[in-house]
């Protein structure tokens, strides 16, 4: 068992109370799971604050606290710790006791409100495909090497996170590709983590029930990129007007990447159509299976990524080429018998449901009446609400608006609020079903042959959360039972 000095070695401490030198069992921040002999850590969380509880884990047997105000009586065979910052504390707290991982790998962070996922698991693809060993973690799914293990969150908790990077480079990965959420940011939870680089793809409106204003979202993605160490690069996006920003205090070495601008990293869009995308990257030509100028975005992403790694320009294209999209990214089912074309797709932000409609009306051939089922997601930024209602109207024939994952709100009054932002004259257009199996049903009698359905919202989930009870739910199990009624 680690000694609680060595834990803290790379920790400022405030005051130590008590002996340092006592062996510590496990790190805990739920006093619920605390054991004899266990470190426990008061963190103030968006819920609850840790402090509430030492008390507790003391009564169960915790050997040390640690936290940012004492408690008025502490006990004396307890080492308590005063910190600044418990939540940073924390990160320190598990990478030290996971013997620092991240400086046996390179890791990569992505981080921006669209791409996230499709960046970090092209580049997981991209790496397998050349031979190489590394790590995936994601919103979708976390992987060891071809070891698939179930994600909670787009960035795990602190003791998580270094437990699954400890076992790649146990597993001898020399790589992890990670999503950095804004909320591990600003909680703290990559604390201690040494990152290799960083990736900023974009930043439009979301998560601001969470940070409260723009500017506060702003500030947490360019706290990444503040803190990276000056061996690192920074790679950003230079067609997003806030690439910039994020470059202005880092140490990292700086990189750009573009489409539309002239950048280190640049790429030019040839064709976008249903058979995918050509691309011009880097003054190579090359062909990829995904469809979307946001794809060509992601795919330029991975290519400046893996050449700053120092992958070979030609190999990293060729395996470009062949790598497919994460699953509910895009993702694509047909009706056997009348062709019509469902897309699942995680767009749940007024940018991502534009981008998503905006890449189908580029691959229509004119005819095909465009049907979008979309809901929104409860407990979260209700300002986007009817920002995505008249997103779907603009750009879609016919409209949709369901349930999304109400979590502990009214559905109907969700859709409600959706409906505020539908103009005048597309009211017409619009239905209002709450039950998501159904609307997914109902766009499927609505369509026609060769019509395209997009169900948005929940893309790769597999359940919908009501009144906080989870029941199974998936988008494109849906549609296929949908498809399968339809042509029988």
């Amino acid at each position: 068992m680690p000694v609680l000095s060595q834990l803290l070695k790379d920790i400022p401490a405030l005051q130590i109370i008590g002996a340092d030198d006592v062996n510590i069992a496990s790190l805990q921040v739920d006093s619920r799971l605390v054991k004899p002999g266990d470190c426990f850590v008061a963190v103030r969380g968006a819920v609850t604050d840790g402090h509430l509880y030492m008390q507790g884990a003391v009564e169960r047997g915790a050997k040390a606290v640690i936290c940012e105000v004492l408690p008025e009586q502490l006990a004396s065979d307890v080492t308590y710790v005063q910190v600044k910052e418990s939540s940073k504390a924390l990160g320190k707290l598990a990478s030290a006791w996971y013997g620092h991982p991240s400086r046996e790998l390179k890791v990569v962070g992505v981080t921006g409100t669209n791409g996230k996922t499709s960046v970090v698991t092209l580049l997981y693809r991209v790496f397998l495909a050349l031979g190489m060993r590394a790590g995936l973690i994601s919103t979708v799914q976390n992987c060891i090497l071809h070891e698939t293990i179930p994600s909670t969150h787009t960035t795990p908790d602190a003791i998580t996170l270094q437990g699954l990077l400890r076992r790649m480079a146990d597993a001898g990965c020399g790589y992890c590709f990670m999503e950095v959420s804004s909320h591990a940011v600003v909680q703290e939870r990559i604390a201690g983590l040494h990152f290799t680089g960083a990736v900023f793809t974009n930043i439009t409106h979301d998560h601001l029930d969470y940070h409260g204003t723009f500017a506060n979202y702003i500030k947490a993605k360019k706290k990444f990129f503040d803190e990276l160490p000056a061996d690192a690069f920074a790679l950003v996006n230079l067609d997003d007007r806030n690439a910039r920003v994020m470059l202005q205090n880092t140490r990292a070495r700086t990189y750009t990447f573009a489409v539309r601008s002239p950048a280190d990293f640049k790429c030019k869009l040839i064709e976008n159509g249903m058979e995918g995308l050509h691309l011009e990257i880097d003054g190579t030509e090359v062909h990829s299976r995904l469809m979307g100028e946001f794809n060509a975005y992601n795919l330029t992403a991975v290519y400046a990524v893996c050449r700053l790694l120092g992958v070979e320009k030609h190999a990293c294209l060729t395996k470009l080429s062949s790598v497919t999209p994460p699953d509910g990214r895009f993702q694509q089912v047909i009706s056997p018998k009348q062709k019509i074309l469902g897309i699942v797709d995680y767009a749940h932000t007024p940018d991502a449901l534009k981008n998503v409609l905006q890449t189908i009306g580029a691959v229509r051939t004119g005819n095909e009446q465009v049907i979008t089922v979309v809901g929104c997601g409860g407990d979260r930024d209700k300002s986007k609400r009817p920002l995505m209602a008249e997103i779907a109207c603009r750009y879609a024939h016919r409209v949709i608006l369901t349930s999304d994952n109400p979590r502990s709100e009214d559905p109907e009054e969700i859709i409600r609020q959706m409906s505020e932002g539908i103009p005048p004259d597309e009211k017409k257009k619009v239905l209002q079903i709450t039950d998501r199996a159904q609307a997914i049903r109902t766009a499927v009698a609505l369509a026609g042959g060769r019509d395209i359905i997009l169900v948005a919202g929940k893309g790769h989930e597999t359940y919908q959360e009501v009144k906080g009870v989870k029941t199974h739910f998936d988008d494109r199990e849906e549609l296929l039972r949908a498809f399968a009624e339809l042509d029988k």
